[in-house]
């Protein structure tokens, strides 16, 4: 056996995959920016957090409690920790869903330390007891620890030092309106341009000592579906094949052959993405169809479907979601160079069944 210095296996699979993700959190911190002034893109966002941030500092106070809102990958975390870098203070990062109690709530709460940053993701997947616990918290810096049970038990109010609260979630209707009052900040966070992943890619590429040029960075630019961390993603894949198969320059050319090999199209479109579409089109004549039938098709849960391709074949114009169902767009029959039937032709009738009388 080949054993590290600790006594472990070193060829354990378990141990070579706890290493391999220990490496891509480091090398995805490395490309955080640090700072409001180096993060790229969300403009209004950030000038607007920028005031937040600087009043309180001037003030001598914590920062208002702060709602970032948008879809995974745009940068929500990384605004968290600048925020806490901004105001010189510690953060701490944790889940709507690893707080499904308010003992665990209060938990974290009593030990925060004066001006610290919680950083709470997906905050409208936490419990509702929990919520109604941060209600106070948020506004009067104090909790009510319940102890013992029935008609002895008994509230113990316990104060806690001003923090600084940065909800994050991708579902911002899913709050109640009593906890997204209390935020004293909101941001929505947009997709990015092309430009400005292009911006971010040129970035990373000097943090990790790769070479690009302007177009290699424009074609992965125009396949990350408006998404930093996707981009960010794509590069370090392009990196490793323009490493293994070409001289480690990223031109336009190995940049695509490189994404045409881990299945990512021109338009950003992966493999479950075009699975969904030839399902819908191939299938089912290009619906509508029922999500739950679509997902079937295509061997996925229904959520898969609902929360990963959704989402971005909508935003591209490619499917469209009507009370009958999900029904492709001339867009997608256009992108993956099929004809759509004739009005009245057999096949796939309106109701995604097939036809009983076609030819």
């Amino acid at each position: 056996m080949n054993w590290d210095e600790t006594g472990a296996d070193a060829t354990d699979p378990r141990l070579v995959d706890s290493v391999a993700d220990g490496e891509d959190q480091a090398v995805e911190a490395a490309l955080r920016p640090k700072d409001l002034e180096e993060f790229v893109g969300q403009e209004k966002v950030r000038e607007q957090l920028d005031l937040v941030l600087r009043a309180a500092r001037a003030r001598g106070a914590t920062a208002d409690h702060v709602l970032l809102s948008g879809a995974p990958g745009l940068g929500k975390t990384t605004l968290s920790m600048i925020i806490a870098a901004e105001m010189g203070a510690p953060i701490r990062i944790t889940s709507g869903p690893a707080i499904q109690h308010a003992g665990d709530l209060a938990a974290i709460l009593s030990s925060l330390q004066e001006g610290e940053v919680l950083f709470l993701d997906e905050i409208h997947r936490m419990s509702r007891p929990a919520e109604e616990m941060l209600y106070m918290a948020m506004e009067d810096f104090r909790v009510d620890v319940i102890v013992g049970k029935g008609p002895g038990a008994t509230a113990i109010p316990l104060e806690l030092p001003p923090f600084t609260l940065v909800g994050a979630t991708t579902r911002a209707g899913l709050l109640p309106p009593p906890l997204r009052d209390r935020f004293g900040f909101t941001g929505h966070m947009e997709f990015y341009e092309p430009a400005e992943l292009e911006r971010v890619i040129h970035r990373s590429a000097r943090l990790l000592d790769v070479e690009i040029d302007p177009a290699g960075a424009a074609e992965i630019a125009g396949r990350s579906r408006g998404t930093p961390r996707i981009a960010n993603r794509l590069l370090r894949r392009v990196r490793d094949y323009a490493q293994v198969k070409a001289d480690g320059v990223i031109t336009r050319e190995i940049a695509a052959k490189a994404l045409g090999v881990y299945e990512v199209d021109g338009r950003g479109l992966d493999r479950l993405d075009r699975a969904v579409l030839q399902a819908l089109l191939k299938l089912f004549g290009g619906g509508p169809v029922g999500l739950s039938t679509l997902a079937v098709a295509v061997g996925e849960e229904r959520e898969t479907v609902e929360e990963v391709a959704e989402p971005f074949l909508v935003r591209e114009g490619l499917l469209a979601r009507t009370p009958r169902g999900r029904v492709a767009t001339p867009a997608a029959w256009a992108h993956l160079g099929l004809v759509p039937p004739q009005q009245g032709q057999g096949g796939v009738s309106g109701s995604g069944q097939q036809g009983l009388f076609g030819p």
